[in-house]
């Protein structure tokens, strides 16, 4: 399988792993003129770390204007003091939402360079995320575009989050209510962005939507915990008796996600639908095949993307973008092991129904009430 694929005539090419996003990012960066707008939800010093802030120390140094912004929660242990450098060459970074542990985070991970070239992904920057997926690093994706129209919706989304980035808490407060998503789109796409209050809404609405009359049904998420609708959705699709493929992880970094998720297996089973879990690596892939449309970006079919969050999905209709995501669902496919819910339900123990409807009752309702507390403050 090849790391890279495009589309003959398409502004849209599948980056097919962490490592090939990563590294389509830098070569990107070395090759901007004019600017580059980097905004991620962890960035890790070493490794793959250290090269992009070279990249980009080289970049500002030639005159281009840089900003980096980064989550202060997803990139906790990060010293301040990495950056110097950057900002002393006449580069820009800032933290969102420091303290770290406050609220709602800056979960999208966005690459646009010269407004003519962006990077959707679903990978942070960090060493865990520059591999295959298979024989080392963690399984992602990611998607680069040449739409002009594009990157200059995703530079006006970043220019805003930059600009948010150092607000105080009530003045957080006071933004919730504003409109987070986009109806932008074009003959092939719609960007839908999305942040905590009303905002997050268009895109939940989206994905029920085009779940609900999709005729096939596949989805890789590494953090799942659908909302009511998106899960209703789903368990009437697969009762229609139309085809529902989940591949899930196997492996996770974020042991209370997983519990949680797998607390959903007995009704799913019964209504017909197909629970994978991915096994070679730790699974961070987001991916939504739902029929011919497509689905590409940061958020995870979770409550934290879908409610608190601020994330991105790319919408796409391109039938040659249907076709490879398929192809990349197959792939990853065939690395996973089916969950089969007679043995599922025998090698359940009571401790391990306990510990997962603990994790579900704190991931979907404290964490959410914790977070509305915090934005009322």
């Amino acid at each position: 399988m090849s790391e890279a694929a495009g589309q003959t005539g398409s502004a849209f090419r599948w980056l097919r792993s962490g490592e090939a996003a990563l590294a389509a990012m830098l070569a990107a960066i070395g090759e901007a003129r004019q600017s580059v707008r980097l905004e991620t939800y962890m960035f890790k010093a070493g490794g793959i770390g250290d090269r992009f802030l070279q990249a980009l120390l080289a970049a500002s140094r030639r005159g281009v204007k840089v900003q980096v912004l980064a989550d202060a929660f997803g990139s906790l242990g990060q010293s301040d003091s990495y950056w110097q450098p950057l900002r002393d060459a006449g580069g820009e970074f800032r933290w969102f939402n420091a303290p770290a542990w406050r609220g709602c985070r800056d979960h999208r991970k966005v690459l646009v360079v010269d407004g003519a070239a962006a990077f959707i992904c679903g990978c942070n920057i960090a060493p865990e995320y520059f591999g295959d997926g298979v024989a080392r690093g963690w399984r992602d994706l990611g998607m680069k575009s040449t739409s002009t129209v594009l990157a200059g919706e995703l530079a006006e989304g970043f220019d805003a989050m930059f600009q948010r980035a150092e607000a105080r808490p009530k003045r957080l407060h006071s933004l919730r209510r504003a409109r987070y998503d986009t109806q932008r789109s074009e003959e092939t796409w719609q960007l839908l962005l999305s942040g905590p209050g009303w905002g997050h809404r268009r895109l939940k609405q989206r994905v029920a939507a085009d779940i609900a009359r999709a005729h096939d049904i596949r989805i890789i998420s590494a953090y799942f915990l659908p909302t009511w609708r998106l899960h209703r959705e789903i368990v009437r699709a697969a009762r229609r008796g139309r085809p529902v493929r989940l591949i899930l992880a196997g492996q996770s970094d974020v042991k209370t996600a997983q519990l949680a998720t797998r607390w959903l297996y007995p009704r799913l089973l019964r209504a017909g639908v197909e629970i994978y879990e991915y096994q070679p690596q730790v699974l961070h892939a987001k991916l939504l095949v739902l029929g011919e449309v497509v689905y590409a970006g940061s958020a995870n079919l979770d409550t934290r993307s879908l409610n608190i969050n601020y994330e991105l999905l790319l919408r796409l209709e391109e039938p040659a973008l249907a076709a490879e995501a398929r192809s990349l669902f197959e792939h990853d496919l065939r690395r996973s092991r089916r969950i089969v819910a007679a043995d599922w339900h025998a090698a359940r123990s009571l401790l391990n129904r306990l510990l997962q409807a603990a994790a579900f009752l704190f991931l979907t309702k404290v964490d959410p009430y914790l977070t509305r507390r915090w934005l009322k403050q």
